[in-house]
């Protein structure tokens, strides 16, 4: 199981970096354990595992020392005289494969070998997984990645440990190791931060009440693993275990494209700074089920979450909010990677077309050109749609913007009809920016 694969990719480049030759199960009962159940609360919660199966009057908050431990070898035991199943081998079928199918995943009738390894490499493999907003979580099989998820581990046991944090729930670290990759790998990592840092970096989510880890978008995820390898490509296995365990697959996580975006930021704006924010960051990526469905996760999946309703709808932004900016940046940079992709070089050359589409506009009483550029040119579903539009507008142009307009219109030709609805959303964005200047 892939749970067992991820375990066995940690260990050995634990016992590398660590200089240790600790066996899967000499691991798991000296650091796994010790750090996820062996305190009052879990960092993990496998359900119908040793470690959730209480006595009468038992609580997990409640249990003495010797009762934990006695969980512990109730686990040994399971994995020494039984078949592996679910409740103790993570991410294997369900015992009763045909009445639990829902909570079962990757179940074949192909019967694979087990040893006992395995099944502690699983748990090991489980506490790696890299929750993500949407319910999922991911696992990759990179040494660099699953030693650096360990390392967050010791600071998420120092928080469900600490008195003045009595309210921070447990059983999240999977929404926590999302959390720390982020943070760990981005720019904005500190060496000295504290609860108060992470709480500033929206880690954590403080109320009267309740504490408890923020799920971290996907897309904030992906932008700092682009920092760790800019040029690489992570198979990914992206799933959910809980009630029902849901199984997505193997997704390729094409981290150039998370590169690619902050250089062509850089080129538009002289700057990447916005990039080392997470709210800047979050404003891209579509759904993750719907970024899965495409096959792989790159620029396409990266597309901001609220664009498709400009590229469909005469809808144009207003620039009546202070973000409005922000939002309009972050199109305006997906859009011109989209369309500059398979080019060496980055065009932007909408500004100008904006600003004679304007001088246009304002060349007229009335509002017959208003509706013939929102109405007509933006809005057009096609090519011929909006060369038909332009060619209403070739007699209200001055003499020098003719040739301009005429480029547009032999460019327009030759795009494809994606490239095209890119490039007219692109324009209309940057005719309203230039209309709010103006």
């Amino acid at each position: 199981m892939i749970t067992t694969l991820i375990g066995r990719t940690f260990l050995k480049a634990y016992n590398e970096k660590y200089n240790k030759d600790y066996s899967a199960k000499v691991f798991f009962e000296k650091e796994y354990f010790e750090l996820f159940f062996n305190h009052p609360k879990y960092m993990q919660w496998i359900t119908n595992s040793p470690f959730v199966q209480m006595k009468s009057g038992q609580k997990p908050e409640k249990l003495s020392i010797e009762e934990r431990q006695e969980k512990l070898q109730n686990l040994f035991a399971k994995i020494e005289t039984e078949a592996p199943d679910a409740s103790f081998a993570i991410g294997y079928p369900a015992s009763e494969s045909k009445e639990y199918a829902s909570t079962s995943g990757l179940v074949s009738d192909v019967l694979v070998a087990t040893d006992q390894d395995d099944i502690y490499l699983s748990w090991i493999g489980s506490g790696l997984g890299i929750g993500v907003a949407g319910g999922y979580n991911l696992l990759i099989n990179d040494a660099a990645i699953t030693l650096e998820t360990y390392e967050g581990w010791k600071h998420y046991r120092k928080y469900l440990n600490d008195p003045v944090l009595e309210k921070l729930r447990g059983n999240q670290v999977n929404s926590w190791n999302g959390q720390w990759l982020t943070f760990r790998l981005g720019k904005d990592y500190i060496e000295d931060f504290d609860f108060s840092t992470l709480e500033v970096e929206k880690i954590f989510r403080v109320e009267t009440g309740l504490a408890e880890v923020n799920t971290v978008n996907w897309s904030n995820l992906f932008f700092s693993l682009s920092n760790l390898y800019p040029e690489k490509v992570l198979n990914t296995y992206i799933y959910s275990f809980g009630q029902t365990n849901k199984t997505i697959g193997f997704i390729p996580l094409y981290l150039k494209a998370g590169k690619n975006l902050k250089d062509v930021y850089r080129e538009l704006f002289q700057t990447e700074q916005p990039f080392n924010n997470k709210d800047f960051q979050s404003l891209f990526g579509m759904h993750i089920k719907r970024a899965c469905e495409l096959g792989n996760i790159g620029l396409h999946a990266l597309r901001p979450e609220n664009i498709k309703k400009y590229m469909e709808e005469e809808k144009n932004l207003s620039f009546k909010k202070e973000e409005d900016n922000l939002i309009y940046q972050s199109y305006k940079t997906w859009l011109i990677a989209m369309l500059s992709k398979n080019k060496e070089e980055i065009t932007d050359y909408t500004i100008e077309l904006a600003k004679l589409i304007q001088r246009y506009r304002a060349g007229a009483k009335g509002t017959d050109r208003k509706n013939l550029i929102e109405k007509d040119l933006f809005a057009a579903k096609g090519k011929r749609g909006f060369i038909d539009a332009l060619a209403i507008m070739i007699a209200g142009l001055e003499k020098a913007d003719l040739t301009m307009i005429k480029n547009l219109k032999d460019e327009v030709h030759l795009m494809t009809n994606e490239e095209f609805g890119y490039f007219n959303t692109l324009l209309k964005f940057d005719y309203a920016f230039i209309e709010k200047q103006s």
